[in-house]
């Protein structure tokens, strides 16, 4: 049996000290980033003057695989803290191949639409980021699995009851 313990702790004080990764943090951007950008192109059809939120949009998607490139240097940290040959390993894969997959059809998308001036963002970019968006959230309830049924990088039990001592 391997021990749970082993992925609670950072391989290196880069990923950020126990009990308080750097990576869930480091999420948000990309999460928000293109979440944000997909209101950009829908608004996009809704407004006279579309032109500032197509480039916004394109500005959002290039800042979004940044900052999913800057977390994914963070969680590949904690994913090799974790046991290989445990269903946790095998989830943080899955989660990891899906992040991966996201970043790269988001760096697609931002060279399709490089070319467009003000014309309002097409079907065909709206559709692969609203795929992209579904993914994204297949892989952060991953995400949440490895953390809070997993306990990965989480601190143990012992650790969180000083949380609540009178």
């Amino acid at each position: 049996m391997t021990d749970p313990q082993r992925a609670k702790r950072p391989v290196t004080a880069l990923a950020g000290p126990y009990g308080h990764p750097l990576h869930p943090i480091l999420v948000t951007v990309p999460i928000g980033t293109w979440v944000a950008s997909l209101v950009f192109d829908l608004a996009s059809h809704v407004v006279g003057e579309p032109a500032f939120l197509v480039r916004a949009s394109l500005w959002l998607i290039a800042l979004g695989v940044v900052g999913a490139l800057a977390a994914a240097v963070f969680g590949f940290l904690d994913y090799w803290a974790i046991p290989p040959g445990t269903p946790a390993f095998r989830t943080a894969r899955v989660h990891l191949v899906l992040n991966l997959a996201v970043t790269a059809a988001y760096g697609v998308s931002w060279a399709w639409r490089a070319g467009l001036a003000s014309a309002p963002v097409g079907a065909g970019q709206i559709a692969l980021s609203a795929v992209s968006l579904a993914a994204l959230a297949v892989s952060g309830f991953l995400g949440g699995k490895l953390a809070y049924r997993y306990g990965v990088r989480v601190a143990d039990e012992t650790t969180q009851a000083e949380g609540f001592r009178p």
